[in-house]
C-alpha cells in the first residue's frame, strides 16, 4: 500500500507540474505535506532537504550569477553577437550558441538571458528580424549550455546532492561535461540549421510588445486636471488632447463619479482624473505639459517634497513581470510598489487588452509591462530583481565597469578549486559569495533579490522516501 501511495503523490506531482495550475515551489510543498500526512515520512525527514548541501550551493550560484551580471562582465562578451551575428539566421544562431552556451556552463541561466534580452530585441531591430525568430534559440541554447557543468543550473546541483544522500558521492565539476557538450552541439546544430523555418515570426506582436527602443504602445494610466489648469471648465472636445496627444479617454474621474462614452462633451473640473490610453512617447510628453499631471507623480511629490527635488536625478524605465514573479496577482497598491522598489508606476501595459481599472486596482499579470520612474540608482536595483524583467537598453556606465575582471576572477577561482577538488564546490562557491561583497562586486542588499526564492523550496525531493 506503501509503495502505492507514493506512486500516487509523485503521479500528481509530474501532474501538477505539467498543467502548471500552481508554482513549482508550491507544488514541492504540497507533495511534502502530503508525504508526511500520510505518514511515508516523518516532519524531519520532510524538511531534511534544506538542510542539504546542494540548497546552499544553489544559492550561492544565484549570488554570483548576479555580481557577474551586475559589474557589466556578460555584457562585454555580448557585444560579439552584435559584431559576428551577420544576416542569416542560421549564422545568427549559431553565434548566439557558441556564445551564450559557455557562459551558462557556469552562470545562472536567468541571468544570462536577462542581459541578452535588450540586445537580441536590438540586434533584431536592426537586421529587421522578428524577435522570436531568436527569442526561442536564446532561451535553448541557454538551457542548453546549462547541462554542461554540475553547477550549469540548480537541478544539477540538486541532483549532486541527491546523489551524495544516498551513498553515491557528489558529482565533480565536470563530471558529465562529454555527453553535456555532445548534446549542446546537437541542440545548436539542430536550432541553426533546422529550426529556423519551424520558428515563429510574431513581428506584429512583437512590434506591439517590444518596438524599437521599446517604446511599448497602448499603456493605461491616469492623468490629473490640477487646480489652475487652463482646461479647466473645457470640454473634452474642445481641449484638443486628443490631437495634441495621440491618447484615447477611457473613463473621466470627477468628485468620486465615473463618467464612461460618450466624453467629447463632459467639461474638465479641476482635479479630474482622466483614465487614458496611449502610447510611451506621449505619455512623457504629458509629463512636460504645465496644464497636466500624472496622477502617480502628483502623488509622489505631494507626499515628500525630497521626491520632488530629487526628480531631476530621474530615468524612465520599462519593467515586465515574468511568470515566475511573486508580483503575479497582486495590485501596486497591494504590494506598495513605490515604497519597495523606490519607483513610481507611471502605466501599465497589458498587450490588446483593455481595461478601465485604475492604476492601483489592476492586478498584475505574467507579461504585462509597467513604465515606471525614479532614481536611476534605484532602476540599476531593479536589473538583479527576480520579481520584475527590466526591458531598457542598459546603460554602460551603469554597472560597476570596475569590478568586472574581479567578479571574473572570483569566478574563476570558484571554478578551479572545485574542478581540482581543492574545495567542495558548497566551501568554494560560499567564499565566493563572501569576496563579491567585501570587494564591491554586489552589495549586500543585493544578495536577497539575487536568490530565486521559488527554487529554494525544491530540495523537498530530496526527502527519502
Amino acid at each position: 500500500m506503501t509503495i502505492f501511495l507514493t506512486l500516487a503523490i509523485v503521479v500528481l506531482a509530474l501532474f501538477l507540474f505539467i498543467v502548471e495550475w500552481f508554482p513549482s515551489d508550491i507544488v514541492a510543498i504540497i507533495v511534502a505535506l502530503l508525504l508526511t500526512v500520510f505518514g511515508l515520512v516523518t516532519p524531519e525527514e520532510s524538511i531534511s532537504g534544506f538542510s542539504n548541501s546542494a540548497t546552499m550551493t544553489v544559492m550561492a550560484m544565484f549570488i554570483l550569477s548576479a555580481a557577474i551580471a551586475r559589474t557589466g562582465a556578460i555584457q562585454i562578451v555580448s557585444d560579439l553577437v552584435l559584431q559576428w551575428g551577420g544576416k542569416r539566421p542560421s549564422q545568427q544562431i549559431l553565434t548566439l550558441g557558441i556564445i551564450v552556451g559557455p557562459i551558462t556552463a557556469f552562470i545562472n541561466n536567468t541571468a544570462v538571458v536577462a542581459v541578452f534580452l535588450p540586445i537580441i530585441e536590438q540586434w533584431c531591430s536592426q537586421q529587421k528580424v522578428s524577435v522570436s525568430k531568436l527569442l526561442i534559440p536564446l532561451s535553448y541554447a541557454a538551457i542548453l549550455g546549462g547541462m554542461i557543468t554540475v553547477i550549469g543550473t540548480s537541478t544539477n546541483v540538486l541532483a549532486s546532492g541527491l546523489s551524495e544522500q544516498l551513498g553515491y558521492g557528489t558529482f565533480s565539476l565536470f563530471q558529465f561535461t562529454q555527453i553535456g557538450l555532445i548534446t549542446f552541439t546537437i541542440g545548436l546544430i539542430y536550432l541553426a540549421f533546422l529550426a529556423p523555418p519551424l520558428l515563429p515570426s510574431r513581428k506584429k506582436t512583437t512590434d506591439n510588445l517590444l518596438n524599437q527602443n521599446y517604446g511599448l504602445k497602448d499603456y493605461m494610466s491616469e492623468i490629473l486636471i490640477p487646480h489652475g489648469s487652463n482646461l479647466v471648465g473645457k470640454t473634452l472636445d474642445s481641449s484638443k488632447l486628443n490631437h495634441k496627444f495621440d491618447l484615447d479617454v477611457l473613463e473621466i474621474i470627477a468628485n468620486n463619479t465615473r463618467f464612461h462614452q460618450p466624453l467629447w462633451d463632459k467639461k474638465l473640473q479641476p482635479c479630474s482624473v482622466l483614465l487614458v490610453k496611449t502610447n510611451q512617447e506621449d505619455l512623457l510628453k504629458i509629463k512636460e505639459e504645465e496644464d497636466l499631471e500624472l496622477l502617480p507623480e502628483f502623488i509622489r511629490k505631494k507626499k515628500s517634497l525630497e521626491a520632488q527635488l530629487s526628480l531631476e536625478n530621474e530615468s524612465v524605465a520599462e519593467v515586465l513581470i515574468p511568470s515566475n514573479s511573486n508580483l503575479i496577482g497582486s495590485t501596486v497598491k497591494e504590494i506598495r510598489f513605490r515604497q519597495r522598489y523606490n519607483v513610481t508606476v507611471l502605466a501599465v501595459h497589458r498587450g490588446q487588452a483593455i481595461t478601465q481599472k485604475r492604476l492601483n486596482d489592476i492586478r498584475l499579470k505574467f507579461g504585462d509591462v509597467l513604465l515606471v520612474s525614479g532614481p536611476k540608482e534605484s532602476l540599476l536595483g531593479l536589473q538583479i530583481n527576480r520579481n520584475l524583467l527590466l526591458l531598457t537598453q542598459r546603460d554602460v556606465e551603469a554597472f560597476r565597469r570596475d569590478k568586472a575582471a574581479i567578479a571574473i576572477g572570483i569566478c574563476l577561482g570558484v571554478v578551479v578549486s572545485a574542478a581540482f577538488n581543492w574545495l567542495p564546490i558548497l566551501i568554494s562557491s560560499l567564499i565566493g559569495v563572501v569576496l563579491m561583497v567585501l570587494t564591491g562586486c554586489l552589495k549586500p542588499r543585493e544578495i536577497y533579490d539575487a536568490v530565486r526564492w521559488d527554487i529554494i523550496p525544491n530540495p523537498l525531493f530530496l526527502t527519502p522516501l
